[in-house]
């Protein structure tokens, strides 16, 4: 009986999972860009339900939604496989954080805590995984030849650290009061699996 309770607790997580992901990808098509940024930089709110699966669950769970955004994104034909890795890779910079100081201290303060050392993370992250990776590799895909280093930095200081500090900052101040609304209903959902 034990065994089945256990089994079914898993398939349960699984399915709330794959909900999670599913609703972060209806998110994802929620955006809009920022004026004086680069047009291909848009905001979106797809990173507030991998927040809340790492929450209930655990950083690795905010991950597992995150993963199955982007691989349902890229299944639907949304996007070539450099933008994906990149949304995925500043997603789990931005969702590990949260869910980690989360699970240590369990309150409000380590929720902005997290909110705050993943936007750090997230653009810093970011920031130098474009200059050296994601740039090139959007350079080689588009056939743009071999992008300077002025064109990266510039690229770099200019649009991506920006973009995602105000990011963080946006979704921050969304999530902080949701997370204040819904603490005792995800208090609830941790000790359903824990």
């Amino acid at each position: 009986m034990q065994q089945s309770n256990v089994q079914s607790s898993k398939l349960l997580k699984l399915i709330i999972l794959a909900l999670l992901g599913t609703v972060s990808l209806i998110l994802f098509f929620v955006n809009f860009p920022l004026p004086l940024l680069p047009s291909y930089l848009k905001i979106d709110f797809s990173d507030v339900p991998a927040i809340m699966a790492s929450l209930i669950f655990s950083p690795l769970a905010g991950v597992i939604v995150v993963g199955i955004k982007n691989i349902l994104y890229l299944a639907i034909g949304g996007g070539e496989i450099v933008g994906v890795t990149a949304n995925f890779l500043a997603g789990v910079m931005f969702v590990v954080p949260v869910g980690v100081l989360y699970h240590k201290f369990k309150n409000v303060k380590s929720i902005i805590s997290g909110l705050i050392t993943g936007t750090v993370i997230m653009a810093l992250g970011m920031g130098v995984l474009n200059y050296f990776v994601i740039l090139p590799a959007y350079a080689l895909l588009m056939d743009w030849g071999e992008m300077g280093h002025q064109a990266k930095w510039w690229s770099v200081i200019a649009g991506i650290i920006p973009f995602n500090v105000i990011k963080g900052i946006i979704i921050g101040l969304l999530f902080v009061p949701l997370f204040v609304k819904m603490r005792r209903w995800i208090e609830q959902q941790q000790a359903k699996f824990v």
